[in-house]
């Protein structure tokens, strides 16, 4: 094991570190993008895109200061990384940043329309498909302020008006699970959303939507309790969905319920293909591996056996401890725990503690990242290389 990281990071690190080649791309609270040599860590470049905004000049939240919280995306192909900065005096900014030396190819707000932005937090991954990269929208940490959930979609050429969705309801519904929308192979996008303020009027409040790759609702699924979720602040929307391929997509969120619902007819409300108990509370992102499903949990990962005709059942819970979202590598699966700033790899099949490593630090939702034998993980303001050899 070694410490992969520069003299000093400038901010916390939330987002997931993103690998392509021999780099490892690191956003940081800073409102910094770094690009580290895989194996030792020497840092390639660093582009700062601003100042971040303090918690002080906030109406709420949790992070201070506000600089990129998101998960950027990266097109290899295009030699291209997209990252949104929250930047003074309260804006949201999309970035393009050449992977080679972190020159700026493109910059645009992405503020939606008519929207307080100071209100609104990106913390979902960036998706991108088609030639057009997708940044969702939720509110900061407390529910202050009015705000919408949003999905604004832009040109990759940096070019063109913004295409915009704004959850239809009277407040809140934000868009905020650290996984980010899912997207399928016709571009079509699925975004789950938390609580709205609705208790007697459906508002698409806790509900997964389906969206066109131009921004319309195509279909829509709910829960039967969506009210309760409203009422109860219990995000159906605290993971982004999960398409599992087979017409199937997964969704959980606060309450531990756990839904498969068919990707080409979500069902409306109570239409689900099959409900049943996941966890104490299911956060962030899942993993899959099939035949098994990888949920990170308040009281610890769970592996989920999917069935024929769309069913599910529990195939193992590892120890109890707050699991970050998980990916699989390496032949273990892999989580943070969130409390305890330890790296965890499990076995796949039986949830067996494999391998252990303390962190020293942690973020909440800390997602790690995997190439080349390594494993790679944000650690406060560093970040920790796991490595085999």
């Amino acid at each position: 094991m070694r410490r992969v990281h520069p003299a000093s990071l400038d901010g916390q690190v939330f987002a997931e570190p993103l690998v392509s080649g021999s780099r490892v791309f690191v956003a940081t609270e800073g409102d910094s993008v770094y690009a580290l040599d895989a194996r030792t860590g020497r840092q390639l470049w660093r582009t700062h895109l601003g100042e971040p905004v303090p918690r002080s000049q906030l109406p709420c939240g949790d992070i201070d200061p506000l600089g990129i919280t998101g998960t950027p995306v990266i097109d290899p192909s295009a030699g291209r990384l997209w990252v949104v900065a929250s930047v003074q005096p309260g804006r949201h900014e999309l970035v393009a940043l050449d992977l080679a030396n972190g020159s700026l190819r493109s910059r645009r707000s992405v503020d939606p329309p008519q929207a307080d932005p100071r209100a609104l937090q990106q913390r979902a991954a960036l998706a991108l498909s088609h030639g057009l990269v997708y940044v969702a929208f939720g509110g900061l940490f407390g529910d202050c302020g009015t705000y919408n959930g949003w999905v604004v979609g832009a040109r990759t050429d940096g070019t063109g008006s913004l295409l915009t969705y704004r959850v239809n309801t009277n407040g809140r519904a934000g868009i905020w699970g650290p996984s980010g929308p899912a997207v399928d192979a016709s571009g079509d996008l699925y975004v789950s959303t938390g609580n709205g303020n609705s208790t007697n009027t459906f508002d698409f409040g806790d509900a997964v939507i389906r969206l066109s790759p131009e921004l319309g609702v195509l279909d829509w699924y709910a829960p039967a309790n969506w009210a309760d979720l409203n009422a109860g602040d219990t995000d159906l929307g605290s993971m982004g969905p999960s398409l599992l391929g087979g017409n199937l997509l997964f969704q959980a969120g606060k309450a531990g319920e756990g839904y498969l619902l068919r990707a080409d007819h979500l069902g409306g409300i109570n239409g689900q293909a099959f409900q049943a108990g996941v966890c104490g509370g299911a956060w962030g992102g899942t993993a899959y591996l099939p035949p098994h499903l990888y949920v990170g949990c308040s009281d610890g990962l769970t592996a989920l056996r999917l069935g024929s005709g769309a069913t599910f059942t529990v195939a193992w819970r590892g120890p109890r401890f707050w699991a970050e979202p998980p990916i699989v590598a390496g032949g273990l699966v892999w989580t943070v725990d969130r409390d305890g700033a330890r790296l965890i790899g499990l076995d796949p099949t039986t949830g067996t503690v494999a391998f252990q490593l303390s962190l020293g630090a942690g973020s909440h939702f800390a997602t790690p990242a995997a190439a080349d034998g390594r494993i790679f993980v944000a650690a406060g303001r560093t970040i920790v290389a796991v490595s085999g050899s």
